[in-house]
């Protein structure tokens, strides 16, 4: 990647490792009290700012919180995406307390920025500064003080056996002793493995026996080579007895996809999965889409006409460009933008095929001849990629994505691996837009910030791109 460009900072896979249902939950469950935590010490930085005599403009009183609103606002959903980017919610009982309090007073202090910000672009009332520093302050002892609480209480009850769960493990020897091999630090405190069972040697009453003896609630059976009929009579045991079978899925070797099941008529399936599964969160990003894009289309019409106008009067031709591109695993769109070049610039291109300045299958050149005069100035200010959309409406197209390439562009991959950049929604912005924009010329590593993206979607991730286009665009950053 070119010096010039801005370094991107994703989690990858093996910083931040696949949850289980009920870790997942519990972080989840955090970043909900934490919000609310967090508008509690928004209060209380107005009170005490109040109560050490400095008047807060016009705000009554009685019910403060009111003239907070919009603070509030963002503080619910940034301040949990702020701390989860400083890695808060990672190993919160292997931390020191010290480290903790760094990443909370960050992820607070960028928090306060975001609401500058908002107060200077939406010229919102930013009433008294130093209730944002004491903001800042209240909330950062307050989280931890949340967090060492419940570290204690946690350790304490781990200490008195309170939260180990007996576990039986079945399998051969071989695969069961190279599974505990592959224990982390947060599961052995709470695992007791109370017994290990080889079902290719033991009958099945051996397992039925010990489900009765230990009073266990769980099997994971490590069977990837026992025989499937064997394996098969044992999770119908487990079955009978109302105890979970965990089944190891590790007997297919998988370097990004990750295994799932799921049902396909009436019979349930083991699935890989290399894109985020539907959720909650995939759903979420769907009403994003909806409320970002009817939300711009109304905010930014006024642009869009002066844009129509501009076009209009300095260019021949028509205001929109339409073009086939790739969607979602490749599906063909028609996707729209404002003319920015001369209307035979697709004939032209041929002619300067060999001044193309970007690896790989994509065509891209610095003070293109074909660009007209108006079409330079909305290129540089991504002006020209409003009418996308309407494309998001459609569902065709995400606010956050990879870029959607040309048809003919796509077809022309020469690694495989590369298609894996449609497995989800192209988008209007993404992981290439604020991190270098044209700056990028090789194909090699826009292809890489594309897949990093699709690695380790979140809705935060989506919120931190959309945030850090903003000021990308405004400023030009990468822009030719």
């Amino acid at each position: 990647m070119p010096a010039s460009v801005a370094p991107i900072h994703v989690k990858r896979d093996n910083q931040k490792p696949v949850l289980s249902r009920s870790e997942d939950i519990n972080i989840q469950l955090n970043q909900l009290t934490d919000a609310f935590l967090l508008v509690i010490a928004l209060g209380l930085g107005y009170l005490l700012r109040r109560e050490a005599g400095e008047r807060v403009d016009v705000i009554p009183p009685i019910e403060p919180l009111k003239a907070f609103v919009w603070w509030i606002v963002l503080v619910l959903p940034f301040g949990p995406l702020l701390l989860d980017l400083q890695g808060f919610y990672t190993h919160p009982l292997h931390k020191s307390a010290s480290k903790s309090a760094k990443q909370a007073a960050l992820a607070l202090i960028w928090l306060a920025i975001l609401i500058c910000g908002c107060a200077f672009f939406f010229r919102l009332h930013l009433y008294s500064r130093s209730v944002l520093v004491l903001f800042c302050i209240v909330g950062t002892a307050t989280l931890l003080i949340k967090e060492r609480v419940i570290a204690a209480c946690l350790r304490r009850r781990s200490r008195r056996g309170e939260l180990r769960e007996k576990v039986i493990l079945a399998g051969s020897f071989e695969e069961i002793s190279s599974f505990q091999n592959r224990f982390k630090d947060e599961q052995i405190p709470v695992i007791e493995i109370v017994q290990t069972i080889d079902i290719s040697v033991e009958p099945i009453s051996t397992l039925v026996r010990s489900l009765h003896e230990h009073s266990v609630g769980r099997v994971i059976f490590t069977a990837g080579r026992t025989d499937f009929g064997q394996v098969e009579k044992a999770v119908a045991a487990c079955e009978i007895e109302g105890v979970e079978a965990w089944l190891t899925a590790d007997f297919i070797r998988t370097s990004i996809a990750r295994p799932a099941f799921d049902v396909f008529c009436s019979q349930p399936m083991l699935v890989f999965r290399s894109t985020p599964d539907r959720s909650w969160a995939l759903e979420s990003k769907r009403v994003l889409d909806v409320v970002g894009a009817l939300a711009g289309l109304v905010f930014l019409s006024p642009l869009m006409l002066a844009a129509t106008i501009a076009i209009r009067l300095t260019s021949p031709g028509p205001v929109i460009f339409s073009q086939m591109r790739s969607g979602r695993h490749g599906r063909p769109f028609r996707m729209f933008k404002f003319r920015s070049m001369y209307t035979d610039a697709e004939q032209r291109k041929q002619e300067l095929e060999a001044c193309n300045q970007m690896s790989g299958p994509v065509f891209k050149l610095e003070n293109d001849p074909r660009i007209t005069p108006i079409g330079r100035i909305l290129r540089k200010y991504s002006i020209d990629e409003l009418p996308q959309l309407w494309n998001v409406l459609r569902g065709q197209m995400s606010l956050v994505g990879p870029r959607p390439l040309p048809t003919y562009e796509v077809a022309n991959f020469e690694d495989p691996a590369q298609r894996r950049r449609l497995s989800v929604k192209p988008g209007i912005t993404c992981l290439w837009q604020i991190g270098g924009r044209n700056e990028v010329r090789d194909f090699a590593t826009w292809v890489k910030l594309d897949l990093e993206y699709v690695d380790n979607w979140s809705i935060w991730l989506d919120l931190w791109i959309l945030l850090r286009t903003v000021p990308t665009v405004l400023f030009a950053h990468g822009a030719k």
